[in-house]
């Protein structure tokens, strides 16, 4: 008996020492950090007056706050500063990138660059021909017997670029039509004159090229003169030795022709750089190229020049429109093939990736963003939250064009064609310059990763030397990410929070199961007031997006929970249903929903009833009335109709029901109010979760997978736990308690592998921490102002003049008394904090505060006196406020120089001094433990 005790204490201590152990090798759920991970940001060189002590003090500023890459962008430069202006791709402009390469291989950190300078692309290696282009037709009327006898030209006046006539063309008001470009006289053949092998030659007349003389026999005619015209566009915010036309986007031989100058200056450094970058569209106006007409034959199948009368009416008709979407579907392959994916065949060649915005351009976002490697996105002004403490000043934002299904082009494009990364140009004019605090940064952030994106871009960093006096130097619609900003003291927070998210949300594939078609066409069939250029714009979605079938029906699904990515019509031709699933080059899908739309292409429905006969869930909202196009289209029509009904295609009443009889189950956690988006790893899933509400959410939530363990990830402080699951009816229902602007992720596994997560309930009573606050300036300027001791907490600018203008760091300091030593655990409230805090307690570090809720968990409070120090930084606002009141000048850019949020005058002399400092009220709350 006695033996048989020794042998169970034996066993016991071995399950305790194995049990210990095993905690001890549990490993983090935490990915290991990549360079990839962090946020990187667009770095302006100005007037690329840059060197090398500078480059390297900047990447190492960079580097240790945590970004992990940069992506150079040349432009405009500084004012005084000429003699330093380095000539964009000359060799001290090359040897600089080169010792930016290397500084950044040794910090860990990685280079992108624009193939330009500005944007868009062009510069001053673009010669006329490859210019952007447009088409320019100039009409003259005719009447029967009456002939006409002069030069074709264009009125200078009204066209300062040359244009060059391409074609001439009649049209009878009998409807006849005919080509007149041979009668030109620089076209004729003159029959009496024989060649070397006797074939008629043309004699051209050099004093009147373009002279035609033709009598109207029949009936009355107008005459169109065709010319490929220049837009005239020069690249915008252009460095020194950039300046120049912008490029013609839909011609491959203007693109091999633009690329020549970096084949030479980049030779040998092939790899080094990670990406090229392509900005959005801004090329104005450029409705042509010179071969338009023939590439419009063979992609469309008729000759345009016939059907130019009504291409170009000024009335809203079928047949007009029809036309005009063939114009704009050419457009748009042309942009396409022609272009974006040329550029990006280019950039394998040399070994580097590239990144692309899509938005603003004249065709298909889908498959223009999938061309490249990294579609990216971008955010540009503010938009609404409601989380409780949140600002947003009407004084201080612009509106902002970040709606989730616009973001949802770029990240869709890459799920649906396999791309890992999707990027954004992050913080645009997000408040006014200077005033931009980090806590109105992170809802914005984890917006747009809630929408797909995963490798965020600062917009950006502008490159200033030691030598620049403050505010140094400055990009005119930037928050300017860098040391001479006073946010940079706790940016690292914001950074790591950022990394923190974007570790995960690179992990594994995304986890949507509805694709959604875009029905492009109905858009080009639309009127407007007869464009041919037909950008989908960002800043314009009431143009193309809001009020159509296909954003109802997004924001519907995404409401309902609903994961969604949207498909175009090549990618449509691309798919296959095999193992229950529709099946891209990205990824896998359950369902794929087309809203109600009136044009479809009878090519998509044929692959759309194709999949669903195979067993594909393909459900549509309405069906296709017709085709889109001119060409046979009422032959093209019926086939369709022919279609739709041997197949017995029908519009479902009721999508979500729909759905849900198929099996696809939305996440029903939305009803709480949380946002979520959802990757795949494995077979586990990776949820983000994000509270936007006014509310805090504390229950559990349900998860569409059945029978898991859970983990809890905190990506604002890196703790992580297993969470308290309920399983039932094939749903894990997981415990939460998350408050408005706090995110979590969770991480699905089979086996609890973590220590708990520790559930805490905050007690209604709270201790107001006052006493006499010691508050000393600790960095700043224009100087520091004298130490002080408050007794009652408001804006340090009350305190005095100089306080009122100092922009900088401070510490406030205060010893109390614990409420009570029988609580370990305490919720430390900062309350209005303006803009960002550290805090330590007693000597020790408890981390930083610098979003909303500015709340931190506390266990080390001593009985008796505790020493609370809380380290403050304000916006560098009110500085620049006092610069300008005293008339000191810093605006000394060329080119647009420094305009407001509303590209007006920038004037801070009408600002009111910004509340700066702790603000209060400071609270303890006792925290009790629920697990």
């Amino acid at each position: 008996m006695k033996k048989s005790k020794n042998i169970c204490l034996l066993l016991f201590l071995f399950f305790c020492v194995f049990n210990m152990v095993s905690q001890e090798k549990t490993v983090s759920p935490w990915p290991k950090s990549t360079n990839v991970n962090q946020p990187w940001t667009r770095w302006w060189w100005m007037g690329s007056a840059v060197d090398k002590p500078n480059l390297k003090r900047s990447l190492i500023d960079f580097h240790k706050a945590g970004i992990g890459g940069v992506e150079i962008t040349p432009i405009y430069g500084v004012k005084g500063e000429e003699n330093n202006f380095i000539d964009y791709l000359s060799p001290k402009w090359i040897e600089m990138l080169d010792y930016t390469i290397h500084i950044s291989d040794s910090l860990n950190m990685q280079v992108d660059m624009v193939l330009g300078t500005g944007w868009p692309y062009g510069g001053s290696h673009v010669t006329l021909p490859h210019a952007a282009t447009k088409l320019i037709v100039q009409k003259y009327s005719l009447k029967k017997s009456e002939t006409f006898d002069r030069s074709i030209t264009l009125d200078s006046n009204k066209e300062k670029t040359p244009a060059m006539l391409l074609y001439v063309t009649a049209y009878g008001s009998d409807g006849s039509f005919v080509d007149l470009t041979n009668e030109l006289q620089n076209k004729k053949v003159n029959i009496q004159d024989k060649g070397l092998e006797g074939s008629n030659i043309k004699l051209p007349n050099k004093l009147e090229p373009n002279k035609l003389k033709w009598k109207a026999k029949n009936t009355d005619y107008t005459i169109y003169a065709v010319f490929s015209g220049k837009t005239g566009q020069q690249v915008k915010r252009a460095a020194p030795g950039g300046k120049g036309y912008t490029l013609d986007h839909y011609s491959a031989d203007a693109l091999k022709a633009y690329v020549v100058p970096f084949n030479n200056a980049l030779k040998g450094r092939e790899g080094k750089i990670r990406a090229i970058f392509n900005d959005s569209f801004e090329v104005y106006g450029t409705d042509f190229t010179p071969d338009f007409f023939d590439e419009f034959k063979k992609l469309r199948g008729y000759d345009l020049k016939k059907e130019l009368p009504v291409l170009l009416s000024e009335t809203d008709n079928e047949i007009g429109n029809r036309i005009r979407s063939d114009y704009r579907q050419t457009i748009s392959d042309l942009l396409l093939n022609q272009f974006d994916k040329s550029w990006t065949n280019w950039a394998h060649s040399k070994n580097f990736k590239t990144k692309l915005q899509a938005h603003g351009s004249p065709g298909n976002l889908i498959d223009l963003y999938a061309s490249a490697d990294i579609p990216e996105c971008e955010t540009f002004g503010s938009m609404p939250f409601a989380i409780p403490g949140f600002r947003r000043e009407k004084e201080d934002i612009r509106e902002g064009d970040a709606d989730p299904v616009m973001l949802k082009f770029s990240s869709s494009a890459a799920h649906i064609s396999g791309k890992k990364l999707v990027s954004s140009e992050t913080f645009t004019w997000l408040r006014e310059h200077f005033k931009t605090a980090l806590s109105q940064c992170k809802p914005e952030a984890e917006d747009l990763m809630l929408n797909g994106v995963n490798h965020i871009f600062l917009h950006g960093s502008t490159y200033s030397p030691d030598r620049a006096v403050w505010p140094g130097w400055q990009f005119y619609a930037s928050v300017n990410f860098n040391s001479n900003n006073t946010i940079w003291e706790d940016a690292p927070a914001l950074f790591s929070y950022i990394s923190n998210c974007q570790s995960l949300l690179q992990q594994g594939k995304p986890d949507n199961e509805i694709l959604l078609y875009w029905p492009i066409f109905d858009a080009w069939d639309k009127y407007e007031k007869g464009t041919l250029f037909y950008q989908f714009k960002i800043h314009s979605l009431t143009e193309w997006l809001y009020g159509t079938s296909f954003y109802d029906t997004t924001k519907s699904l995404i409401k309902k929970g609903y994961g969604v990515d949207f498909i175009s019509d090549n990618f449509i031709a691309e798919a296959q249903f095999k193992n229950g699933v529709i099946v891209l080059p990205g990824g896998k899908y359950k369902s794929l929903v087309i809203p109600s739309c009136q044009k479809m292409p009878f090519e998509t429905l044929q692959k759309l009833i194709e999949l669903k006969k195979a067993g594909a869930s393909i459900l549509f909202e309405g069906l296709p009335e017709s085709v889109p196009g001119f060409k046979d289209y009422k032959k093209r029509e019926q086939n369709l109709k022919n279609l739709l009904t041997e197949n017995k295609i029908q519009a479902v009443s009721d999508i979500f029901k729909s759905l849900e009889d198929t099996n696809i189950q939305p996440e029903s956690l939305v009803n709480t109010g949380l946002k979520f988006i959802r990757r795949d790893v494995d077979g586990e899933k990776i949820y983000f979760l994000v509270n936007h509400t006014a509310k805090t959410i504390d229950e559990f939530v349900p998860l569409q997978i059945e029978n898991k363990e859970v983990i809890i990830l905190d990506p604002l402080t890196g703790e992580y736990g297993n969470a308290m699951v309920n399983k039932k009816n094939k749903i894990t229902y997981v415990k939460i308690k998350i408050e408005p602007g706090q995110s979590y992720f969770l991480k699905t596994e089979t086996t609890a592998s973590q220590k708990k997560w520790i559930y805490y309930e905050t007690a209604p009573e709270t201790f107001a921490l006052k006493g006499n606050w010691k508050l000393s300036f600790e960095k700043g300027g224009p100087k520091l102002p004298a130490d002080t001791v408050v007794s009652n907490l408001e804006s340090w600018t009350k305190l005095n003049p100089d306080a009122e203008a100092f922009s900088g760091t401070a510490f406030y300091t205060l010893q109390f008394e614990n409420p009570d030593s029988k609580i370990k655990n305490w919720s430390l409230n900062l309350g209005d904090v303006r803009e960002s805090a550290k805090v330590w307690l007693n000597d020790e570090f408890i981390g930083a505060a610098w979003s909303v809720p500015y709340k931190l968990n506390i266990n080390n409070l001593k009985s008796g006196k505790n020493t609370l120090k809380i380290q403050v930084t304000n916006l560098p606002a009110n500085r620049i406020r006092d610069m300008e009141l005293k008339g000191q000048e810093w605006k000394i850019f060329y080119e647009i120089n420094m305009v407001d949020k509303d590209y007006k005058k920038f004037d801070a002399t009408k600002w009111n001094p910004m509340p700066s400092g702790l603000l209060g009220p400071v609270t303890l709350s006792a925290l009790k433990q629920q697990n």
